[in-house]
């Protein structure tokens, strides 16, 4: 089930690269349902806050009419930056999956782990790896196709 929702994370990080935007894509679901889909608009909204998991959490907490994600879990296909982080927490997602890890800016484990090295008043459960080698891949595909074309 979880590889499922992944993979519904990884269209939207399509959408995010047919954009010129990062690829990052984000499903929050609740009862094995997708309750929000989301994927990166920085570059086309010129807003540093429009990641994926943000506008997710946006979308959910609308859909849900309430700014508390209980029992929600989230998929985004590439680790959490500090932001992201702080905002999973205190909507209250029950858990996070996620794919490639951010060596530059993973607030997950790679830089630091806001949801481990921290007391908070929520526990966020943690799954790192999730589709690990297609998060990167479609990162990898795009760096590098945005390395050629400003040669």
């Amino acid at each position: 089930m979880q590889k499922k929702f992944m993979k519904q994370a990884l269209k939207e990080a399509q959408k995010a690269y047919d954009k010129l935007e990062v690829p990052v894509g984000c499903v929050i679901v609740k009862n094995d349902i997708v309750i929000a889909r989301a994927h990166n608009l920085k570059e086309t909204k010129f807003d540093t806050t429009k990641h994926a998991e943000i506008l997710a959490i946006q979308k959910a907490s609308k859909k849900l009419q309430s700014w508390r994600l209980l029992d929600c879990d989230m998929y985004v296909t590439l680790e959490p930056c500090s932001m992201c982080a702080g905002a999973i927490i205190n909507s209250r997602i029950k858990n996070l999956y996620f794919g490639a890890f951010d060596k530059k800016t993973g607030a997950a484990g790679s830089v630091f782990n806001l949801f481990e090295d921290y007391t908070f008043n929520h526990k966020v459960e943690v799954c790192s790896g999730l589709l690990q080698p297609e998060c990167e891949k479609i990162l990898k595909d795009f760096f590098k196709e945005l390395r050629k074309s400003k040669k």
